[in-house]
């Protein structure tokens, strides 16, 4: 009889079995850090504060760190963009310009703002890119000689370019992505 095929589906089985308890304990982890919101973006700023003070030590990695910059930059854009509704807006505006059409809505109609990331996914992507790239700083192969005042130029013009296109998106379509200045009202108990 052969019992290697055995021994290998049970070897198999097993670390299906770590791996499957890992994701959970992880998960687990996730589940219960979720309504800490301002503790879980001072971590994120402790490890991207750590990251940044790796750099500096050993002044290389620009091109890490430029990556980086340029994942969070576009993280942060689909943080701030509706999920819904503003891209077809822009699609049928630019193909119907002058034709006439009926209100498909009353304006005022209550429209939650919904994302197209969510604060816990932009968070939990900020975590794990940032984590990635602090092990990266460790692998030489990353160290590539770069001028690294262009790279900070190229990342200071692309900033200034998202931001000014975000921005006007939002003056064009009249959202505001956070609770600054919106109107809150208070339960009154009977």
């Amino acid at each position: 009889m052969d019992f290697t095929q055995n021994d290998d589906v049970q070897r198999e089985s097993s670390i299906n079995a770590f791996f499957r308890k890992l994701s959970n304990v992880y998960q687990r982890i996730l589940d219960i850090s979720t309504p800490y919101t301002l503790q879980r973006w001072i971590l994120a700023i402790i490890l991207l504060a750590l990251f940044l003070f790796r750099i500096i030590i050993v002044q290389g990695y620009y091109v890490v760190i430029y990556t980086l910059g340029i994942y969070l930059l576009t993280q942060f854009t689909l943080f701030l963009s509706p999920q819904f509704g503003t891209l077809e807006m822009d699609i049928m505006e630019d193909d119907i310009e002058d034709e006439p059409t009926l209100p498909v809505n009353n304006d005022d109609e209550f429209k939650p703002f919904i994302r197209r990331l969510p604060e816990f996914k932009f968070w939990h992507n900020t975590i794990i890119a940032t984590l990635l790239a602090f092990v990266c700083t460790f692998i030489p192969f990353f160290d590539i000689p770069v001028f690294w005042p262009i790279l900070l130029m190229y990342f200071i013009i692309i900033t200034y370019l998202s931001m000014k296109k975000q921005i006007d998106h939002m003056i064009k379509h009249r959202y505001v992505p956070f609770d600054i200045g919106k109107k809150k009202y208070n339960q009154v108990d009977k």
